[in-house]
């Protein structure tokens, strides 16, 4: 769950980027809007699944390609929320209702919503089916569903969440849950966990455990806290530059880092985690806590999962330079849902939604692409209440860094970059 790459929000500052005073400089004259919503037709131009950054954010920018009365959004949800923020909200920096904005007000104006899920893909015959069987065909389709949580594959939850001194910062119903068990701790093991899956902003599982340990270094309770970060992967971090910094800090602040080991229970009546060694396949452990921080296992969207536009996992199948389907050439995919391989995002999104727009106006006159996305996706690493390690890289796992200085640093700019200007970029710029 990452906030927004600054070099990707504001067309990375490099040359012929816009600057960064520029982009804020222009949010004064963009407003929000509400409109009233017909029925949807049976055909647009443009169809776009999925409301979320990557689908709203292609909305905008297929509106002005081929007008608004061209161009759907399939979306279910009534609300759209900014999920990076979660991080903060989660550890009592910001409030939940900061994220959160109605759909209605984020949907570009005069381009349909329908309010409604995605139930069946029939890339073959230029059209989708929606759940009340109605079908809605398309010449161009634009795939944004991001991705799904399944804390249900994890025994004991998420039935477990109703016990406290559990929480889970990935769930608009489980964020709030970690600030009140960070707030109640007492003493004992404070566990954070990261899954045997892809995951969005694989630093998130990690962020929430630096804000914990500088808040009970706040309230006096560190000294009473063992905390442990067990994580299904063998590094601490993709990008060598950033897990070698993150090392340092997990070092100088007395944390326990136990590798490829991976949650598959919560007793949370007894308040105790089981947890499979990956290394030795069948051989369990079991932890105590006085907190725990769940990151779910996720995967593909349901709808998605044995379509024709997915590979074998269910991801949907794109090039991963240009972002068209590699079958189906009137089909792109953005964000999350796809098998870009490169971290899951908001940042990612930000940086593929100007790939794809070029993509698609080649497409669109017949011409082959040729923008090309390099993977770049950023972190904003946040290690306390005031300081964040700005990560961001390509595919190759190198850095590819906004800023000339030393980005591995701990900055007290990075942080209020994270927690103040994002969103503002975000409402303002990225889905507009």
């Amino acid at each position: 769950m990452s906030a927004i790459g600054v070099a990707a929000a504001c067309s990375r500052l490099r040359p012929g980027g816009r600057p960064l005073s520029a982009a804020v400089q222009k949010l004064n004259s963009l407003s929000l809007h509400t409109t009233a919503r017909g029925p949807a037709k049976e055909y647009y131009e443009v169809l776009v699944l999925g409301g979320g950054a990557g689908g709203i954010s292609m909305s905008a920018r297929m509106k002005r390609k081929v007008g608004a009365e061209n161009v759907a959004v399939v979306e279910p949800s009534k609300t759209h929320y900014y999920q990076p923020l979660w991080t903060l909200v989660g550890a009592g920096a910001k409030q939940l209702a900061a994220s959160a904005r109605p759909t209605e007000q984020v949907v570009p104006q005069g381009v349909e919503w329908i309010k409604c899920r995605v139930t069946r893909l029939d890339p073959d015959k230029n059209c989708v089916w929606l759940e009340d069987n109605k079908k809605i065909s398309y010449k161009y389709l634009i795939i944004a569903l991001g991705i799904s949580l399944h804390y249900e594959k994890i025994k004991g939850l998420p039935e477990g969440f109703r016990h406290p001194k559990i929480g889970s910062n990935y769930s608009v119903h489980t964020v709030e849950k970690t600030w009140r068990a960070l707030q109640d701790f007492k003493e004992g093991n404070a566990i954070f966990t990261f899954p045997n899956t892809p995951v969005k902003c694989a630093g998130a599982p990690q962020k929430i455990m630096y804000l914990s340990e500088a808040y009970w270094r706040k309230t006096g309770k560190r000294s009473k806290a063992n905390i442990m970060f067990n994580t299904s992967l063998g590094v601490i971090f993709g990008v060598k530059k950033y897990a070698d910094a993150l090392l340092e800090i997990i070092k100088e602040r007395n944390i326990t880092v136990n590798y490829r080991r991976n949650l598959v229970e919560v007793r949370a009546d007894k308040q105790e985690a089981v947890f499979e060694n990956l290394d030795k396949p069948g051989v369990t452990e079991v932890h105590q806590y006085e907190i725990l921080h769940v990151t779910p296992p996720m995967g593909p969207p349901d709808v998605l999962l044995n379509s024709p536009v997915s590979d074998e996992a269910g991801w949907v199948d794109v090039d991963m330079q240009t972002l068209q389907h590699k079958k189906y050439p009137n089909v792109f995919g953005i964000g999350d849902c796809t098998n870009l391989p490169t971290s899951k995002t908001a940042a990612a999104v930000a940086a593929q939604s100007g790939v794809l727009d070029k993509t698609i106006s080649m497409v669109m006159k017949n011409q082959l692409p040729t923008k090309k996305y390099d993977g770049y996706t950023s972190c904003p690493l946040v290690t306390g209440y005031n300081k964040v390690i700005l990560a961001e890289f390509d595919y190759a796992a190198q850095p590819l860094e906004t800023f000339p200085i030393d980005q591995s640093k701990e900055r007290v700019t990075m942080y209020h970059m994270k927690a103040d200007v994002m969103p503002v970029l975000y409402w303002n710029a990225l889905l507009k």
